[in-house]
C-alpha cells in the first residue's frame, strides 16, 4: 500500500480508502466486514461512510453502514484506523432523516452523537458536510444556474464556530467538505483563517475519467491552500469497469438495481469509457487499472474512495495502488479527454 497525510495534519492514510455506501443494501453485515478485513489486510486504514448509507438513501437501511462498521470496529485498535463520516444536507427525499433545512450549530451536534454511536466510536477523524446547503450545481450537473429567488441563510461562519468547538471537545479531530465549489471552499477556509479556527482539510468530490470537472476550478484551491480531494466514483458506478459496454446490463449491477443512478452511462461517456478501454488494451493495462493509477498521480489527490459489491472487484480495485502512468500514456489520456470533456458530472 501506499500512505500520504491527510493535508495539514499528521494524520498518515492509505491512497486508497474504502468506501461503505453499498453496505445494508447490496452487500450484508457479513459481507461488510470481509470486504474490511480484506482491505486492512492489505494496508488500507482509510474508511468512508455516511449517516445516509446504505445507497439508494431508505428509511429502513439509513445508517446501516456506519453500524456495520461500528460491529467490526469495535474489535480492532481504533488508533489504527482513519475514519471519516458525513452529516446529510436538506433534500425533500431525506424527510425520514430530518426535515429539508440548513446546516445549523444544534443540528451538527445532535447529529455527530448519532454517529458515533452507531460507528461505536468516541471520535471521528474527517466529519465531512455531506453536500452545501444552498442552490449549485452537484449531483450531475455540472453548470451553475442561480435562482434570485433562493431562500438561504449564510451559516458557514456558525459551521466553521461549530467543527472547531467539535474538534476541541475530541469528538471529531478534523472536518471536511462534500460535493461542493471553488466559491463554497474558499468562504469556509476565510472563515477559519479569519477567526483563527479549524480548516478545512479535505473535500470529498467527484472526480474520474468521465468527470474531471475538479480540474477546472478545484484543483487550484486544492493546491494553494492545500486542501485533499477524496475521489469517489472513480469508476463512474461501474462504467470504467467495463462491464456495461455492448449494452450489457449485468444482474444486481447498479444500474440493473437501480435504473436511476445513470449519469455515468449516458451516449457520450459510454463513448469516452470505450476510448480510453482501447488505451488501455494498447499499453497492456485493463480499464480498472488505467482509471485509478490517472487518479493516483493526479497532486491534488490525497486518497481514492473505492467501493465494491464483489470481492473479486475489491482485490482488483486495492491492485491498482501498484500501477504507474507514463508521461506519454497520460498525453494520451487528455487527448481523448478532449473529445468529450465532461460528460458525467
Amino acid at each position: 500500500m501506499k500512505y500520504t497525510k491527510i493535508p495539514n495534519t499528521d494524520i498518515k492514510v492509505s491512497k486508497i480508502c474504502l468506501g461503505s455506501m453499498t453496505w445494508g443494501e447490496q452487500n450484508t453485515e457479513a459481507e461488510g466486514h470481509e470486504q474490511l478485513e480484506y482491505a486492512f489486510e492489505q494496508g488500507v486504514n482509510f474508511i468512508d461512510t455516511a449517516e445516509l448509507y446504505s445507497i439508494p438513501g431508505r428509511k429502513e437501511t439509513q445508517g446501516s453502514s456506519e453500524r456495520i462498521i461500528g460491529t467490526w470496529l469495535k474489535n480492532k485498535k481504533r488508533e489504527d484506523l482513519v475514519i471519516a463520516s458525513k452529516i446529510a444536507g436538506p433534500n425533500p427525499g431525506l424527510s425520514y432523516i430530518r426535515e429539508p433545512q440548513q446546516y445549523t450549530k444544534e443540528l451538527v451536534l445532535e447529529t455527530v452523537e448519532k454517529n458515533l454511536k452507531r460507528l461505536q466510536t468516541d471520535y471521528i477523524d474527517v466529519y465531512q458536510l455531506h453536500w452545501p446547503d444552498r442552490n449549485v450545481n452537484f449531483f450531475g450537473k455540472l453548470n451553475y444556474k442561480h435562482n434570485p429567488t433562493e431562500q438561504w441563510d449564510d451559516k458557514i461562519a456558525e459551521l466553521v464556530e461549530t467543527m472547531d468547538s467539535l474538534v476541541k471537545q475530541g469528538k471529531i479531530r478534523h472536518y471536511g467538505l462534500s460535493n461542493e465549489t471553488p466559491w463554497g471552499t474558499i468562504r469556509h477556509l476565510n472563515e477559519s483563517d479569519k477567526n483563527n479556527l479549524t480548516r478545512c482539510k479535505t473535500i470529498q468530490n467527484p472526480y474520474s475519467l468521465l468527470n474531471r470537472s475538479y480540474e477546472v476550478g478545484m484543483a487550484e484551491v486544492s493546491m494553494r491552500e492545500n486542501v485533499g480531494l477524496l475521489a469517489y466514483s472513480p469508476l463512474g458506478f461501474g462504467v470504467l469497469s467495463g462491464k456495461y459496454f455492448n449494452n450489457q446490463i449485468p444482474k444486481k449491477s447498479r444500474i440493473d438495481l437501480f435504473p436511476n443512478y445513470n449519469r455515468y452511462s449516458n451516449k457520450e461517456a459510454m463513448f469516452l469509457a470505450e476510448k480510453y478501454n482501447e488505451l488501455a488494451q494498447k499499453h497492456n493495462l485493463s480499464l480498472v487499472e488505467l482509471s485509478l493509477a490517472f487518479i493516483a498521480q493526479q497532486p491534488f489527490i490525497t486518497s481514492t474512495i473505492i467501493g465494491a459489491t464483489k470481492m473479486e472487484q475489491l482485490k482488483q480495485n486495492i491492485a491498482t495502488i501498484n500501477v504507474e502512468l507514463s508521461e506519454e500514456l497520460l498525453t494520451e489520456i487528455d487527448e481523448i479527454h478532449k473529445l468529450q470533456p465532461n460528460p458525467a458530472p
